[in-house]
């Protein structure tokens, strides 16, 4: 389990790097210009280790139904529109935006799919990604938007 949860954090560290390169490639060449380059090399590097570690073959899209291959069209755009956002978002607010976009639809599959665990909480799961979605926006710190809201003496001003 540990492997698991430190292989998670890597990638989470990878797409990281890989969203800040490609937010600069994007640019000097454009955000399409740059998701065809990240896959483009992306592609390379997969046939090389495929061909390295020997799992590579000459039918790489076997037996699975037409609709498994969408994720590939779904990622393709996901760089594209990241390349595109990043540089002018920054960083963090990039990427605590996608987080909230992923954990949202997330709540929403499962919801659709299994209709299992409690709509109230899975409600209030969503309320605080907005909410946290909205304080990050905030210009002054919380603690200092709280500290001058409720200073002794002071009528509460907002």
């Amino acid at each position: 389990m540990l492997t698991l949860v430190l292989l998670a954090l890597f990638n989470g560290i990878c797409i990281s790097i890989s969203r800040a390169i490609n937010g600069r490639l994007s640019l000097s060449r454009g955000a399409f210009h740059a998701s065809l380059c990240n896959h483009i090399v992306g592609f390379l590097f997969l046939s090389l280790l495929l061909a390295v570690i020997g799992g590579f073959t000459a039918s790489p899209f076997g037996h699975a139904p037409w609709g498994a291959y969408l994720g590939g069209v779904i990622g393709a755009l996901f760089v594209a529109l990241n390349s595109y956002v990043l540089p002018r978002l920054g960083t963090l607010r990039a990427a605590l935006l996608i987080i909230s976009g992923q954990m949202l639809t997330g709540v929403v599959i499962d919801r659709l799919r299994d209709n299992s665990g409690s709509a109230s909480v899975q409600l209030l799961a969503i309320s605080l990604i907005i909410l946290g979605i909205y304080l990050a926006r905030m210009k002054k710190p919380l603690t200092t938007w709280l500290y001058e809201c409720m200073r002794p003496g002071d009528k509460f001003r907002t």
